[in-house]
Order: structure tokens, then sequence, then C-alpha cells
């Protein structure tokens, strides 16, 4: 991939570097609706709560895909259960692993050689792949692309959030501890500075439900994201229970919850969050 730091840039560079611009603006003029899945920090099920919101959309009858942008911790795949596909190729395109009910998904994993191949690059190898992900895979036309960003305010989340200037918008997931909602804070902050004003916040793990008694039990504080929320300024989504069946499912890499239990209460979890994100982001009149 062509280097695009430094004033000694062939032409031959340059030019590279403009059809892979040109290249990100078709695909990206292809998605309807654009959402990136954020947290300030690793641990409070981001993932699981994209896969599963990306699960939702697709069950809601939307042409969804999912872009797993974790360059050193690519999970996306194993949680599907399509850790051993690989992204083929048409033309001078890579084209996206497709499940079984047509959720289209792209993903570092595919391109690494195994699970245990560490990927040791600086910021600039980064932002140059998650760029040529978008640009080189043949994503077709997308009503929901649902962006796994990894957490942090670093280099890959940065870049998606540059490179898409009409994001939809950022969905921050924390957990009832003060020290994911500082984190938070600070990645709430880094999408305010660039200009993303639809910013909504989900609390996963905000309870967990015992199955014998339904009590609902705080394993980590009080339920307090819609206050979070309203103090950050920001929308709550939603707030998602501790489930033993959810936490499992990410950790066998079986099929989301939205997909094998779609009746259960924790599936509804997800998809009572996947219609706040529709009713408050996405313009069904254009």
């Amino acid at each position: 991939m062509a280097h695009e730091h430094g004033a000694n840039l062939s032409d031959e560079d340059k030019k590279a570097i403009m059809e892979q611009n040109i290249n990100i603006t078709r695909n990206l003029a292809n998605i309807k609706y654009k959402v990136a899945v954020m947290s300030g920090k690793g641990g409070v099920g981001k993932s699981t709560v994209a896969v599963n919101l990306a699960q939702a959309f697709n069950a809601m009858g939307y042409k969804t895909a999912i872009y797993d942008v974790d360059i050193h911790g690519p999970n996306v795949p194993k949680m599907l259960g399509i850790e051993n596909e690989s992204l083929s190729v048409k033309g001078n395109k890579l084209v996206p692993v497709e499940t079984d009910d047509g959720l289209l998904v792209a993903s570092m994993a595919f391109l690494i050689e195994s699970n245990g191949s560490p990927i040791i690059w600086r910021g600039p190898q980064k932002t140059g792949a998650i760029k040529q992900l978008i640009s080189d895979v043949a994503w077709g036309n997308i009503d929901v692309m649902i962006f796994d960003n990894p957490p942090g305010t670093g280099d890959e989340p940065l870049t998606v959030l540059q490179m898409i200037p009409d994001l939809d918008a950022a969905v921050m997931v924390t957990t009832p501890s003060s020290v994911s909602e500082e984190d938070v804070i600070k990645c709430v902050g880094m999408t305010r500075m660039l200009n993303i004003k639809n910013i909504g916040l989900v609390e996963n793990m905000s309870y967990f439900e015992c199955p014998h008694c339904d009590e609902k039990i705080n394993l980590f504080g009080d339920c307090k994201g819609k206050d979070f929320a309203a103090a950050m300024d920001v929308d709550f989504l939603g707030d998602l229970p501790f489930r033993t069946k959810v936490s499992e499912s990410a950790d066998k890499y079986e099929v989301p919850i939205v997909k094998s239990e779609p009746e259960s209460q924790a599936a509804q979890g997800f998809f009572d969050v996947a219609k706040e994100i529709e009713s408050k982001y996405f313009n069904k009149d254009e």
C-alpha cells in the first residue's frame, strides 16, 4: 500500500492514494446508514454489542454489513462462527464474507495467517490497512454498516471517524463503573472534536437477571446509564443485562443471541437498541 506520509512521494504513490480515496468515496456513497460502535476501554462487551446490533438490523430487513476495524484483536469473525472463512477475490476487488443469513463481514482476521499471529504495526500502517479494506472490498449497496472500532481514541477509531464525514451515529458502549465512564467521556470528546453530532450511549452489563427468581441484581453498581447520558448531553439508547448466555456466545464463538434466540429477553434488548438507533438517526424519507 502507498505510504501517505513524507514529502517525497513518487507520482505513482500519489496516483495510488488518489485512486484509493476515490474508491473509498464511491464505496461509502453506496452505504445508506453508517454507525460506529465505540468504547473508551476494553472489556465492556463492545464487540458483542456491535455483532448483535448488526444481526438485529439484518433481521429487521436492512441489508447489513459489519466492518471489524480492530487490527490487534479482530474477534468479529469468531463471534459469528466464520473464523475459518476468508475474503475472496473478484477482478481487482475483495469480496466480503457472507453469513448464511446474508450479513456481510470484513475483518483483518481474514487476512492474517493465524489467530496467534501478532500484528505489530505503527500508526501509518494501521491507517493504510483500514482505508484499504474500505477501498478494496466490493461491498455493493448496503443499508446499514456497523463499524466495530477498537477501544480508546487511537489511530484506528480516529481514522474511521475522519474517513466517514457523514457518519450517522457514534454509539458508545459503557458499563456501570466509574472507570468505564471516565474513558467514555474521552471518546465522546473525540467525536465532538470531529463534529459528529449524533452520539448515543448503551449501558451494557447494566444488571443481572436471576434465572430462578427474575430479580435484577446490580453487579457493577447502580444502573446510571440514563443519568450519565444526560450529563454528557448524548442520547440514551438503552441498557442491556449481563446474561451468561450472551457472554458464553462470545466466549465460545457461537451464533450471536439475536440470531440463536431472537425471542429471548436478552435478544429483545439488542432489538430495542437497534430500534432506538433507527428512530433517532435514520432518515427513512431519503
